[in-house]
């Protein structure tokens, strides 16, 4: 009942009382009225060519954030379970920076990819890859999903090594008396049974990654030239950059609505795929 009153407390009706927003035109000021314009703000959000950017830079993030993470977080899990002495120790190198705050993690990044890209650069010679990627609008997207992929690997490396150790040794063990090499262990033991994994994997990514503010305010701010302005981003700089609550929380609520229908397609889909062993 405790956990019922605070869900519902600071979830619940924020989310009802935001719906509300949605409908009203209002500064923010209390002093001000809050007038009631239907539906306007949703049709205006159509009109909205900023957010319309937002989306496609958000939707491109979450797609390269997705293979990324899953990726890089499977094969340090594959990496971590093969018996090494230092297993232990590289566990906890790889999930380490997921302990670090997102706006600390973006000031981090941000000295890396400006002083420490410049300087690489300068010795090497290789001035095309090692520059500031932060002020390169064809640049800066990718860097956020590096320190996205780079924050979140840990932490899907815990869930599939927990996955790992759940699939039978006897399994492994028979197909190797068969004859059956490593990538066919992999494709055709190791990962449908890991799909129970994929699926959580796959969603706190989606979501991770639909969400993310804080690493986007810290290392690139938007910018530049809005290239890196995602969803959140937009939402919190229409509500209280410039004032237009109405509009912002209409966009929130298409917000929640498209991260509930992909996240959700996503568990269904993976849900179907999962083996019972």
């Amino acid at each position: 009942m405790p956990l019922f009153i605070i869900f519902t407390t600071v979830v619940i009706i924020p989310f009802i009382i935001g719906i509300a927003y949605s409908f009203i035109s209002w500064d923010g000021i209390p002093a001000n009225p809050k007038v009631f314009v239907g539906l306007d703000n949703y049709t205006a959000i159509f009109h909205d060519q900023r957010f319309f950017s937002s989306a496609g830079h958000t939707l491109k993030f979450t797609l390269l954030a997705l293979i990324c993470v899953n990726t890089l977080g499977l094969v340090f899990s594959l990496f971590v379970t093969n018996g090494l002495r230092t297993s232990k120790l590289a566990r906890t190198f790889f999930f380490m920076p997921n302990l670090i705050g997102g706006l600390i993690l973006g000031y981090i990044w941000k000295f890396i990819f400006t002083d420490a890209f410049k300087f690489l650069g300068s010795k090497t010679g290789m001035e095309g890859i090692f520059f500031n990627w932060l002020i390169n609008p064809d640049f800066a997207l990718y860097a956020l999903v590096i320190v996205f992929t780079w924050q979140m690997a840990g932490y899907t490396m815990i869930i599939y090594i927990a996955g790992i150790q759940g699939i039978p040794d006897e399994l492994l063990e028979a197909a190797k008396v068969d004859g059956a090499n490593l990538w066919h262990r992999l494709t055709k033991i190791t990962f449908p049974l890991l799909m129970p994994s994929f699926t959580i994997c796959f969603f706190m990514t989606l979501s991770g990654a639909f969400k993310i503010y804080d690493v986007n305010l810290s290392l690139t701010n938007g910018g530049p030239v809005h290239s890196t302005e995602m969803f959140a981003m937009n939402i919190f700089n229409e509500i209280f950059g410039y004032g237009r609550y109405g509009l912002g929380q209409a966009k929130a609520i298409l917000f929640f609505l498209v991260v509930a229908l992909v996240t959700l397609t996503q568990v269904i889909i993976t849900k179907k795929k999962e083996v019972q062993m």
